[in-house]
């Protein structure tokens, strides 16, 4: 039996504006996909299309081999009778009810079994002693986790979360990301789910999907995702990129950084190169950056001596704790450009000062500079 969710060919609409467009989605049992995309690009619109919160206007979705929604026939099943769970950022407890009671709620949860089974997750997931509890009283984490585990209760084949992390503090994100994480694995429920956060994504999914203006952009591994961007939108998504601009001679786009592989492009054609600033390889002048497991082969605007290169003037540095963000200054056509780097641990050369710079290729891509997918 194939089971999973099956999301062919979606298109909707709100009046004149099209918000999903000829969308396909598949996450297979026990796989977890993430659909990562900015604020209006159409996620949230295709989970509850998904959900059947919203009537679906054309394509196909099935639940295993279930048809439950049809735009040329004009099937529609309801929520709840997709045997599908939904989670919504907001979490949506029933205030009157204890958390245990919350977590029996639904069609066919109230068992003998389920009730086993809801004691046995309150254990996994830490939350024991608050079985009689109400929501009120409980943390924002503690009220994530029972929403979680209300969601799995009724065993769906197909688990819908909605920003389920994003009213949660960085220092509890992490620890209830890994629960909730154990807790999909241990249940082997088809598991789609929507956030804006890449570094969510990336903990999380299997699979990612990026979306952008209604379309998936690219479909990858998260590492597929983060090292091979299709796109200079998808690079830009997981954080804060250097920008440099040039022109592709031969294959390769030369600048002061470095000369990067541009053999998919015309020569003669404009480009910019992209570099997260964790790419950067820095020393004091006179040393050279040592290099990192995983780093890329990098090669040098000019056959110079790392002992003979004057380096570039540092504007700025300051720790961020486990890391240092060191800003500096490299000559272009258009006068100085200023980059940043992320180097581990402390690196505080004085601004003034000049470092070296080497370049981890796998994480600097080239795109054509019109290019705005």
């Amino acid at each position: 039996m194939i089971g999973g969710l099956h999301v062919n060919n979606l298109s909707h609409a709100f009046g004149d504006e099209m918000v999903v467009n000829g969308v396909s989605v598949f996450v297979a049992p026990g796989e977890v996909v993430c659909l990562l995309g900015p604020s209006g690009c159409g996620k949230t619109t295709l989970l509850r299309v998904a959900a059947g919160l919203e009537r679906l206007q054309k394509g196909q979705v099935r639940i295993g081999e279930t048809m439950v929604d049809d735009g040329a026939t004009g099937l529609h099943v309801p929520p709840d009778q997709r045997g599908v769970g939904l989670m919504f950022q907001d979490y949506a407890l029933f205030p009157h009810l204890s958390v245990r009671e919350n977590i029996r709620f639904g069609v066919g949860a109230d068992t003998q079994a389920r009730r086993a089974w809801a004691e046995t997750a309150l254990g996994q997931m830490g939350l024991s002693r608050h079985g009689d509890s109400y929501p009120h009283t409980l943390s924002g984490g503690q009220q994530q986790r029972v929403a979680l585990l209300r969601a799995l209760a009724t065993e769906p084949s197909v688990l819908l979360l909605d920003e389920p992390f994003s009213g949660l503090d960085v220092a509890r994100r992490a620890a209830v990301r890994g629960q909730s994480l154990d807790m999909l694995r241990d249940t082997g429920v088809a598991t789609l789910l929507v956030t804006h956060d890449p570094e969510e994504a990336m903990f999380m999914a299997d699979r990612i999907l990026v979306m952008n203006n209604g379309r998936v952009v690219q479909d990858g591994s998260p590492e597929q995702t983060y090292f091979q961007p299709d796109t200079e939108f998808v690079a830009d998504l997981f954080g804060t990129v250097n920008r440099l601009t040039g022109t592709v001679v031969d294959g390769a786009l030369a600048t002061a950084i470095g000369t990067f592989d541009a053999r998919d492009l015309e020569d003669g054609r404009v480009a910019q190169v992209l570099v997260r600033p964790e790419a950067f390889r820095l020393a004091v002048v006179g040393e050279t950056p040592a290099p990192r497991p995983g780093d890329a082969p990098y090669r040098p605007t000019s056959a110079a001596a790392p002992t003979s290169d004057p380096g570039v003037a540092v504007t700025g540095a300051r720790s961020l704790g486990r890391a240092s963000l060191v800003s500096f200054v490299v000559p272009t056509d258009n006068g100085d450009t200023k980059l940043e780097a992320r180097v581990p641990g402390v690196f505080l050369p004085e601004p003034g000062s000049r470092v070296t710079v080497n370049v981890n290729a796998n994480q600097a891509h080239v795109f054509p500079v019109d290019d705005d997918v």
